[in-house]
C-alpha cells in the first residue's frame, strides 16, 4: 500500500479529554450573568432549556447521524429568554453572547484536556511524509481552540469538525469530504481512531485502511467490525503505518 495521507480522531485519539456536562456549576454560571442582561432565569431554566433546543435542533436536521451547533441553541436559548423577560440588547452583544456562553459552557465543563503520551513525536515525524487531517465529533467553537491549546491545531489540513456540518460519524459523507479536501483517493491514507463503530466502521466502509487505538475511550468493540491494527499506545502508530506500507 502507497500511504500518502492519514487521517486523525481527535478527542480520545490525541487529545485524552474529560468533561463534566453534569456540572451544576455550568447553568448556575451562566444564569447568573444573564442577569446582567436583564435576563431573569434560573440554573434548571438554563439547563433544561439547552439540551430541549438541542434535541430539537438534531430532529429537526433529519440526519441519520445528527450533529448539532452549540452556538445556534445558545442563540435560540437566548431569543427565547429575551422575548418572555421582553429585555433587548445591542446587536453586537446579541452576535457575540451565543459564541461566548457556548465557550463558557464547556470551559466550566472540561476537568482534563491533555496529550496522549507520544502523540507530539509521533505527529512531527509523519508530518514530515505524510499528509495529515483531523475529523473530530465536536463543535467548531470547541475543537479548534481546543487543539490550539495543547498545540495541535498547526499539524493538520484539514480540520473538519461534524458541528459545521449537521451529521457526524460514521455518515460517509464526511469521511468522504475529508477525502476530498485531502485531494486523496480511500485506499491512500489511513484512518486513526479510537471509537470501535464512529471511527472504524465508518471508516472501514468509505475504502481507508484503519487504526484503533484502545485509549479506554468510546465504543471499544462492535460486532463483525475489526480494525486492520490495533495499537495500545499512540507511539505504536510508526509501526501500523510501516505494516501498511509492506502490504501489496
Amino acid at each position: 500500500m502507497i500511504v500518502r495521507g492519514i487521517i486523525c480522531d481527535v478527542n480520545g485519539t490525541l487529545i485524552d479529554i474529560n468533561t463534566d456536562e453534569g456540572n451544576e456549576q455550568i447553568y448556575r454560571s451562566i444564569s447568573h450573568l444573564l442577569k446582567y442582561y436583564g435576563i431573569r432565569t434560573s440554573r434548571g431554566d438554563v439547563r433544561e432549556g439547552y439540551y430541549q433546543i438541542l434535541k430539537e435542533q438534531r430532529r429537526a436536521g433529519g440526519e441519520q447521524f445528527p450533529e448539532y451547533d452549540a452556538v445556534a441553541v445558545w442563540r435560540e436559548f437566548l431569543a427565547s429568554r429575551l422575548a418572555r423577560s421582553g429585555a433587548e440588547l445591542p446587536k453586537n452583544k446579541l452576535a457575540q453572547l451565543p459564541h461566548f456562553l457556548a465557550e463558557l459552557y464547556r470551559g466550566i465543563s472540561l476537568n482534563r484536556l491533555e496529550l496522549y503520551p507520544d502523540v507530539r513525536e509521533v505527529l512531527d515525524e509523519l508530518r514530515q511524509h505524510y499528509r495529515l487531517a483531523a475529523l473530530s465529533d465536536a463543535q467548531t467553537a470547541w475543537a479548534v481552540p481546543e487543539m490550539q491549546m495543547v498545540g495541535l491545531a498547526e499539524y493538520f489540513f484539514p480540520i473538519v469538525v461534524s458541528g459545521d456540518l449537521g451529521y457526524r460519524k460514521p455518515d460517509p459523507r464526511i469521511f468522504a469530504l475529508t477525502l476530498r479536501r485531502m485531494h486523496l483517493r480511500p485506499e491512500e491514507v489511513v484512518f486513526v481512531g479510537n471509537d470501535m463503530y464512529r471511527d472504524i466502521y465508518g471508516a472501514r466502509e468509505a475504502g481507508m485502511r484503519t487504526v484503533f487505538f484502545a485509549s479506554g475511550q468510546g465504543q471499544q468493540q462492535m460486532d463483525g467490525v475489526a480494525a486492520h491494527y490495533n495499537i495500545y499506545r499512540f507511539g505504536e502508530l510508526r509501526n501500523a503505518i510501516r505494516f501498511f506500507e509492506e502490504q501489496p
